[in-house]
């Protein structure tokens, strides 16, 4: 070998162990993990995301998504970005909360009343905080937040309008502890199920019903096996892009920059999303044959069975019923005494 060639191979060997050591990687296709189908909300923030990273990154980086859970259920998937051998994924907070209790505090019934809060809530320092105590409880890193709207209820029996409505039916909840004890305190036991298996088990009638909001209902085709819609408004439904902080670590800190900026512009995209519209997506599921009803009295018995006999139960979960006070203050609503 040339003097000159002994050089080149020397230098390149140099540059490769310094881009070890420095965490630089070059150009990525970040694979992403997204439990909903095509249309979804959380397409749309993913599709926001890969479209700010190629910019912020001059087109070094990009992003691949696997939509409807090719790449297992949500809450496998926030194990696989924990240990690193998924970059990211798009799914449910109350997917991260087994890993990340205090991240339940968005979960809470009755908490969020309206797109507003969300952002103000996920945008602020509660969402930073929430995003940092992830990191330390899952190994992940909140990078983007999707606003998919108010779970809905939806069964393919009969209208659902009062608490008295629901008892008999068998509905499907995932498996998140606050949200099967906000259906007990409706005197129902629900069933939890992967969302892997939701469609079918609606299908084949092993459950009666879901709920989920109106792009997810639309997205996942449930109008297909559903019939009724309730006008639910327990839970906003917040959906973050989680990536795994030791991928996270391995990149250069102007590269982490870039995922943390493509994060934000994605966050303001999404909400302006869901404004956009799920108006249009309410008529588009009326026009495929489901009858939508509003709960009797604004959902007031709703709202005073699950607050009273679910905040309580979680208070030490999320941090503290200071920590609920402290959501509640920032979004203007009165503290729990």
């Amino acid at each position: 070998m040339s003097f000159l060639k002994k050089v080149c191979t020397l230098t390149a060997a140099v540059s490769a162990a310094a881009m070890l050591t420095t965490g630089a990687v070059s150009a990525k296709n970040f694979k992403i993990a997204v439990g909903d189908g095509a249309g979804s909300s959380q397409e749309g923030t993913g599709k926001f995301f890969i479209e700010a990273l190629e910019k912020k990154s001059g087109g070094e980086h990009t992003g691949t998504m696997f939509l409807n859970g090719q790449l297992g259920s949500e809450q496998d998937t926030v194990n696989e970005a924990a240990i690193g051998t998924l970059d990211m994924s798009l799914l449910a907070i109350n997917n991260v909360t087994p890993f990340s209790p205090t991240v339940g505090v968005f979960t809470l019934p009755y908490v969020i009343l309206s797109l507003e809060d969300a952002e103000k809530l996920t945008q602020g320092p509660i969402g930073q905080e929430l995003t940092e105590n992830t990191i330390r409880d899952a190994g992940v890193r909140i990078l983007a937040w999707t606003y998919t709207g108010f779970r809905r209820l939806t069964n393919s029996q009969k209208p659902v309008t009062t608490v008295a409505d629901l008892q008999g039916l068998v509905i499907r909840v995932p498996k998140n502890e606050i949200m099967i004890e906000t259906y007990k305190s409706w005197g129902i036991n629900p069933t939890p199920m992967a969302w892997s298996e939701t469609f079918t088990g609606l299908q084949t009638q092993v459950v009666d019903g879901q709920d989920n909001p109106y792009t997810t209902i639309n997205a996942m085709k449930f109008y297909e096996v559903q019939k009724y819609v309730t006008n639910l408004r327990y839970i906003f439904s917040i959906e973050p892009l989680i990536v795994s902080e030791a991928v996270f670590q391995d990149l250069s800190e102007e590269d982490q920059q870039i995922l943390i900026e493509a994060g934000k512009e994605a966050t303001v995209k999404s909400a302006q999303y869901l404004r956009d519209i799920e108006a249009e997506i309410k008529e588009s599921l009326l026009a495929k044959g489901m009858q939508i009803d509003d709960p009797a009295n604004d959902e007031a018995e709703f709202i005073k069975l699950a607050t009273e006999a679910v905040w309580p139960q979680f208070y030490d979960s999320i941090g503290g019923v200071d920590k609920l006070n402290t959501v509640l203050t920032t979004i203007g609503r009165d503290p729990v005494q």
